[in-house]
């Protein structure tokens, strides 16, 4: 299957840095995240990424910007999807603790679904930010670009919706700790300490 890492925020938290060169145990997040992708795709997964820099990034991604810029995350899920005719499985580039496994869950699943996502502890119940995305999701999802509707589920209900149960993520840990997002400093210090309190 296809897949494609998000990293289009302009990290602004982070005083501009790439959040997903942050470190987290020793290594990248973008590192791992890209290791837990071809682990479940079986191939290099596309980079979704404005700065001028991301090319240098990782050797052997190929590197695309936001069709349509300024639209967030949704902007993102849509530059990714555009480039395939096939399901793309998708994660932001944030999350350090994605097992590679869980991955393999959503893209056995995902079935006929345009929208396949795990389901979470937080408040959509769902996480849009790691799951498989059909082609059928492509035009309902560009109708609400253009809307200027930017919120992930925006169009969910324009195409079919599945999760997987969160019983079944537990199985890879802490819900909460697998989603885990590092979007400020303070947060890269929470992922460390997580991260140390797994590997004691």
């Amino acid at each position: 299957m296809k897949s494609a890492i998000l990293a289009g925020g302009a990290a602004t938290r982070f005083d501009g840095k790439p959040k997903g060169l942050e470190k987290v145990g020793g290594e990248r997040i973008l590192d791992r995240l890209i290791r837990s992708v071809q682990v479940a795709s079986g191939s290099a997964p596309l980079l979704v990424a404005n700065d001028d820099r991301a090319a240098t990034w990782a050797e052997g991604l190929t590197v695309k910007k936001d069709l349509m810029p300024g639209c967030g995350a949704l902007g993102g899920i849509y530059t990714a999807l555009a480039e395939s005719t096939e399901p793309v499985l998708i994660v932001a580039w944030d999350m350090p603790f994605i097992p590679g496994e869980l991955l393999e869950l959503l893209i056995k699943n995902a079935g006929e679904y345009d929208v396949y996502l795990p389901e979470s502890l937080g408040p959509r119940g769902v996480e849009p930010l790691c799951g498989v995305y059909g082609p059928g999701a492509t035009n309902p999802l560009l109708a609400a670009l253009v809307d200027e509707d930017f919120r992930t589920d925006s169009f969910h209900d324009k195409v079919r919706v599945g999760s997987l149960p969160l019983d079944d993520v537990k199985r890879f840990g802490d819900p909460e700790t697998i989603f885990f997002n590092v979007n400020s400093p303070s947060e890269l210090e929470q992922a460390e300490e997580l991260w140390r309190n797994k590997h004691a």
